[in-house]
Parts: structure tokens; C-alpha cells; sequence
């Protein structure tokens, strides 16, 4: 593996790789990562890749793309003629694949950042589940008149429901773990085993009735479309808190807004919609129980340092190759 502190391997180590031509690199993703993979003993032709244009409007001789999904949100819906051409791998700097036209996956190998995020994303629950149990709302003094008691919760000995048990899932578990929660988790896939310090829920309608916060953290493919619909939330505990990181196509947003105004629902988080942003004047920008961001939950200082990784111990793969880390499954969608 490439340590990102110590500088380049030695060239002994892809003594192998000797001889075969140099992998061509194209780059949507900026100088950093550019000069990163660059670096690499393989001796790559990195060529930084026109960010005004069409993203899918490839020159004919690159082996490899690392490419970002802003650029690939007006792609046609039938596959250029060309493509894949000579395209071997794509490395996409998301964790999500649903920004990406269903033909880009034809004849290559592709390969997500799956994990990048999870430490900012679990940082960002614990904030809000923070400021719902210590009512940080409730709590700020403006006059002398607001100088009073508040009784306020906590989060030891709270439930957290996790749906969806990926890299977000399992790194929120652990801060959940350091405060003394009880951890509840449920995937529709197989557990290939159970984590530690989580409990196993066999169906939604167990972990919805269980938890006081319940996170959504699960991909956006067909089969989880409005996955959580008025007959999830009629069995969700009284007063749950509701917190949505993965997509807003999850949920049912009428449905959602119907078991907050009946009070089944004490409080919800929402950093994704369907669509984004919601139109004006939509009940979710007002709503006294809403607190909706603008899908940046993601975001934090760490983020990059993680990315390069990624990238580089996938490229260092690729060049020696040996099997890659975040394989993509096209069928399952993540």
C-alpha cells in the first residue's frame, strides 16, 4: 500500500510492470489528484480532462478515468458509439452511482470512494442527535426572560437504528458506541457477520419500533425507491427522531411530513430530498421539526486526505494488476 506521508515506493517494487507501456490517465478531478498519480513509479501519462465539456467526450487512448458525477448528470441515455474504447477502469470520486448513466458501467472496471465520507457523515448524526437530546433549539438565551431551566436528554442509553449497514453505518456505530448507546442495525443483504457492539434487527418494522434515532444509510437503487412509506413510520416509536444521510428517493416525503404533523415522529434531520433543492415554499423549509441541510453532510476536513488514498492504493493495484478496493456491483447499484 502507498503511505501518503512517506513519499513514493522504491521502483523495485513494480520491477513486473517493467517494459509495458505507460497507462494513459485521464483526469476530471483536479492537480492534487493529478500529480498524485502522476508520481507513481508506474510513470502514468496523467492528462487533466476539459471540465467545460461534456464529461463522456473521451479522447480515444486513455486506459483509466477518474471522474467526479457533477459532470455526468446531462449524459445521453444511449451509449455513445465509442465508448468504451480503450477504457480499461473508472475510479469515480463518490460513494453513490446513481448520478452515472447506466451505460458508463458497459466493458470496464468501476470502482467508487466508498468510505471517504463516512467519518464526516457519522460526525454529522451525532451533531443533530446531539442538539435534539441536549434541545440546543430550546436552550439559547436572547433575553433576560429566557434565563430558565430546560430539562435536557442524552445519548447513553438511547437506540440508534442504523438501516443500512455499509462503511457509514459501521464508522456511526462505533461513535454511537463511545456514548453509550445501544446500536440496532438491519440491511436487506445477508450479514456476512455480525459487527461488534451491534445488534441485529430482522426487519424494519423491529428497528423502526426500537429506535429513538433511526439514520437512513442506504444506497439509492430501484428496490429502495420510497422503501420507507406510511406503513414503516405508522410502527415507528413514539417521538424517534428520523435522520436521512443516504438519498431522499428512500423515502416517502408525503408520508414523512404526515407522521411528523400527527406527532409520531418527534424530530427530522434531512440532508438529501427528492428532488434537490425542493421547490420554494415546500413545508420541509419551515417545518418547526425539520431541520433540513443542503445534502452537505459529507463534507469535512478529512474528506481529501481519504479521497488520495483511495485513489492511489487503487491505482497502485491497477498498475501491479491485482484486484481493486470498492468494486462496484451494477445490478445491486452500489
Amino acid at each position: 500500500m502507498i503511505n501518503l506521508n512517506s513519499g513514493p515506493i522504491s521502483d523495485e517494487v513494480y520491477s513486473a510492470t517493467a517494459g509495458r507501456k505507460s497507462i494513459v490517465v485521464g483526469s476530471h478531478l483536479g492537480p492534487a489528484v493529478n500529480e498524485l498519480v502522476a508520481n507513481h513509479p508506474s510513470k502514468p501519462t496523467v492528462m487533466q480532462l476539459p471540465t467545460d465539456r461534456p464529461f463522456w467526450e473521451l479522447p480515444g487512448d486513455i486506459d483509466v478515468l477518474l471522474t467526479s458525477p457533477g459532470g455526468w448528470k446531462a449524459a445521453p441515455m444511449e451509449k455513445p458509439a465509442s465508448w468504451p474504447a480503450t477504457l480499461k477502469w473508472i475510479q469515480v470520486e463518490s460513494v453513490g452511482i446513481d448520478a452515472y448513466p447506466r451505460w458508463m458501467f458497459d466493458g470496464v472496471t468501476f470502482t467508487c470512494a466508498r468510505g471517504f465520507n463516512a467519518p464526516s457523515i457519522a460526525e454529522y448524526v451525532v451533531a443533530h442527535m446531539m442538539r435534539v437530546e441536549k434541545r440546543i433549539d430550546d436552550c439559547v438565551a436572547r433575553s433576560p426572560s429566557d434565563w430558565k431551566h430546560i430539562d435536557m436528554g442524552g445519548l447513553a442509553g438511547r437506540t440508534l437504528g442504523i438501516v443500512g449497514f455499509g462503511s457509514i453505518g459501521s464508522t456511526l456505530a462505533a461513535l454511537a458506541g463511545a456514548f453509550d448507546m445501544r446500536v440496532l442495525a438491519f440491511k436487506r443483504s445477508a450479514w456476512e457477520r455480525k459487527p461488534e457492539g451491534v445488534e441485529i434487527a430482522g426487519s424494519l418494522d423491529e428497528i423502526f419500533s426500537s429506535a429513538d434515532h433511526l439514520v437512513m444509510a442506504l444506497p439509492a437503487t430501484p428496490a429502495t425507491r420510497k422503501m420507507i412509506d406510511a406503513n414503516v413510520f405508522a410502527n415507528a416509536k413514539d417521538g424517534m427522531h428520523f435522520i436521512n444521510i443516504s438519498r431522499g428517493s428512500v423515502v416517502d416525503q408525503d408520508a414523512l411530513l404526515e407522521a411528523i404533523d400527527a406527532g409520531k415522529l418527534g424530530w427530522a434531520t434531512l440532508d438529501v430530498t427528492d428532488p434537490e433543492p425542493l421547490p420554494d415554499g415546500h413545508a420541509f423549509y419551515s417545518h418547526p421539526r425539520v431541520r433540513l441541510t443542503p445534502h452537505i453532510s459529507w463534507d469535512g476536513p478529512g474528506n481529501a486526505r481519504r479521497l488520495r488514498r483511495i485513489i492511489a492504493e487503487n491505482f497502485d493495484a491497477f498498475a501491479r494488476n491485482q484486484p481493486l478496493q470498492n468494486l462496484v456491483d451494477v445490478v445491486q447499484g452500489y
